[in-house]
């Protein structure tokens, strides 16, 4: 308490142009006009009471009528708007192949929020952390503002249309898209094509789901991905399927593998859950009991467990998986007609002894629902080879891009550049100038979701709508649209 501590030199050496300064700072005595208070010492505090009380009495005496100044002044108020006051819109997040129902909060004619849509029989209110983020993307600087021919602004869309509809007149069109859940726009893509005979519509994924699709259709003769129903199952087993992060349908996972990990006077029993797998995944964190391996050796763990469960010996796996593969055949046994086994490989014959795995539990039927496929995920490797392969060859006389970048995420990127200097014309519907849109000729970019109208169907017969949530920011049109000019 003895210790004293200055603010500057000035203190310290009881400079006079510090300390005058500082003891005129409050006055305890003030000028004031009146006579009666001019001889008094009224000291600063005394005076605000007085100039408080007077003001006070002046606005009661005035009848508290005070000028009316709106902060949002509107010539014609919109009906349905309230300065201030949010306003909900259901409509549907759209990403590559990724489709979620969800709520948008808008206040004052603009998004701020992201929630869950609580009356999609799917998601069930369900959402990811990158649909949350996606109404940053509306206002992100990097989106394209307008359409653009060899890099430069193009005056008008109807200039645009008529450009494009020359160049691309009289030879075969592919469009590029990410797989399309929409009805209508399934539609408008197949009126499109008609117009111009020999060309395809191609579903490329950047994330391939391609082997598991490939291997359903050799063992069901059903180019699909089923339901898995976690909901169901009281035995679990991950094959590096991190389903409960990234893998397939993560939002839907998520809610039927929490329900029978929770136990309650409804529930209770719990579900146990094993994961294989070569590195840490969210599932794998998750998991009862994780056991690791050799990313090579994928395939060697699941003909390990198809063994297994067919009571043949196990081998060609280390002694520690060999142990974990030996408890888990049993407790799918025992469980059997309500376990599941699922994996992450994109590689066809693995999903294939996944697939003979699961007959062999009797999975089909009861965790497997066939009977609502998911209508995402169904871009196939082989249509884009065989598109790769077209344009090297030059039987691609224009290539139609939207929403996906294979310049940037397809295995063989340095090829498909190659190969589009091969096509006469290319144009990109993408929102931003991603590394294949600064490859093409034309550009028209698309509308954000949020400024979309539009529909999806994730399963058949469960349908989501988009509307426009605020005004196009830029000068900006639908892939729909678009077509149809």
């Amino acid at each position: 308490m003895s210790k004293k501590y200055w603010q500057n030199f000035g203190q310290l050496n009881s400079s006079p142009s510090i300390e005058q300064p500082s003891e005129d700072e409050f006055p305890s005595a003030l000028p004031l006009e009146s006579e009666s208070l001019a001889d008094a010492k009224t000291p600063r505090r005394d005076f605000l009471k007085y100039v408080g009380f007077s003001t006070a009495a002046a606005a009661i005496a005035a009848g508290c009528e005070v000028p009316v100044r709106k902060v949002i002044p509107y010539v014609n108020k919109p009906q349905d708007l309230t300065p201030g006051i949010a306003d909900y819109y259901a409509t549907t997040y759209i990403s590559g192949s990724d489709v979620i129902p969800i709520i948008a909060k808008v206040r004052d004619g603009r998004p701020i929020k992201i929630e869950g849509n609580e009356l999609s029989a799917v998601t069930l209110g369900g959402t990811t952390a990158r649909a949350q983020a996606s109404v940053l993307d509306l206002y992100d600087t990097a989106r394209l503002r307008f359409p653009m021919a060899d890099g430069k602004e193009v005056s008008s869309l109807d200039q645009f249309d008529k450009m494009v509809g020359a160049a691309i007149a009289g030879s075969a069109v592919v469009l590029l898209t990410p797989t399309i859940t929409s009805p209508t726009t399934k539609q408008i893509i197949t009126d499109f094509l008609a117009k111009y005979p020999g060309s395809r519509h191609v579903q490329y994924d950047g994330i391939s789901y391609s082997g598991i699709l490939t291997a359903n259709e050799a063992s069901y003769g059903k180019r699909a991905i089923p339901t898995y129903q976690f909901d169901k199952a009281k035995v679990v087993v991950g094959l590096s399927a991190d389903f409960l992060g990234t893998w397939i349908n993560p939002v839907e996972y998520q809610r039927g593998y929490t329900r029978l990990r929770k136990i309650d006077e409804k529930n209770i029993e719990m579900s146990k859950h094993y994961q294989f797998e070569s590195m840490m995944s969210m599932t794998g964190a998750n998991a009862d009991e994780r056991f690791t391996h050799k990313p090579s050796e994928t395939g060697a763990v699941a003909l390990a467990l198809l063994n297994a469960v067919n009571g043949q010996p196990v081998s060609g796996v280390s002694a520690s998986v060999k142990k974990g593969i030996e408890k888990v055949a049993k407790e799918l046994l025992a469980s059997k007609g309500a376990s599941l086994v699922v994996s992450g490989s994109n590689n066809s014959s693995i999903q294939v002894i996944v697939n003979a795995i699961n007959e062999a539990i009797g999975a089909n039927g009861t965790t497997i629902n066939w009977a609502a496929p998911l209508l995402t995920k169904q871009g196939v490797d082989a249509d884009m080879a065989t598109l790769l392969a077209d344009m090297e060859g030059g039987r691609v006389g224009s290539l139609l891009i939207y929403d996906a970048n294979p310049a940037y995420d397809y295995f063989d990127a340095d090829r498909f550049k190659a190969a589009l200097k091969k096509v006469k014309t290319t144009v990109s519907f993408n929102e931003r100038m991603d590394e294949t849109t600064e490859l093409v000729k034309y550009v028209l970019p698309a509308h954000h979701y949020l400024e979309s109208w539009g529909d999806v169907e994730i399963k058949p017969g469960s349908f989501s709508m988009l509307q426009p949530t605020i005004n196009p920011l830029f000068k900006t049109r639908q892939l729909q649209d678009t077509l149809l000019k």
